[in-house]
């Protein structure tokens, strides 16, 4: 059963074709690397999965909902959508524990004792159970994306979307933050979408491979095989400038 499926799906920014006649399908519990230049459109694609971003055209379903269709409760969606940012966008005015339990209180009107309980649990798996009543603030970088991480799992989506989660750290935090995402895909069974720029991490968890440019997507592939041979001759030019 597909998780998520496009089909002839368009985006427009005004007058701007951001998305071009998309048509793909991910199967639930599977991983999906998206790759391509800056300014392809995989941000934006990902993007429309949660309702952060309207399409114009086609249809986008996720678990079984059309968000296209304006009637969409996209609430609902949200709460089986996760999405980790490249910038974390934590709540600077509340601690680390509360940043994880918030939404699971709100939405999910989750028990108190229950909230706290699978938040530290969280904590303890993206190895900062320490730093629970920090300010976000007082955590480098690498740390305040493995909470985002946390937070966007405190919700148990169904599927979870990762937007360049590594481009905005410090070189040195990169390696731990993959080590998590990479965790996280082997042991569990959600459907994950990763735009990533990292191309060993791309073979190391991806069961598909994206290739994305103007707009487009021009490669689908299995992992082993683009990276082996990819079709494309604009994928097999882009792999040649980040592939030393």
């Amino acid at each position: 059963m597909s998780m998520i499926e496009f089909k002839d799906v368009n985006k427009f920014y005004g007058d701007f074709h951001a998305l071009t006649d998309i048509n793909l399908k991910v199967e639930a519990g599977e991983t999906v690397v998206l790759i391509g230049p800056s300014g392809s459109g995989k941000s934006t694609l990902i993007r429309t999965i949660n309702g952060l971003e309207p399409v114009q055209g086609g249809q986008l379903i996720v678990n079984g909902q059309d968000l296209a269709n304006p009637k969409t409760d996209m609430n609902r969606t949200r709460k089986n959508v996760g999405m980790v940012f490249q910038h974390f966008n934590l709540y600077a005015n509340k601690s680390v524990l509360e940043n994880i339990m918030l939404a699971p209180r709100l939405v999910l009107h989750r028990d108190e004792a229950e909230n706290k309980k699978v938040a530290m649990e969280l904590l303890d798996r993206v190895g900062l159970v320490d730093q629970a009543e920090k300010s976000p603030a007082a955590l480098s970088g690498g740390q305040q994306q493995r909470i985002a991480i946390a937070r966007s799992l405190a919700m148990k989506p169904k599927a979870l979307l990762f937007d360049e989660p590594t481009s905005a750290l410090d070189p040195e935090m990169i390696n731990g933050v993959l080590q998590i995402i990479q965790d996280i895909v082997s042991d569990s069974s959600m459907t994950t979408l990763v735009v990533t720029h990292e191309m060993g991490f791309a073979k190391k968890v991806a069961d598909r491979v994206i290739f994305m440019d103007k707009g487009q997507i021009l490669e689908d592939s299995p992992t082993k095989e683009f990276f082996a041979n990819p079709k494309e001759p604009r994928a097999r030019e882009f792999l040649s400038q980040i592939i030393r």
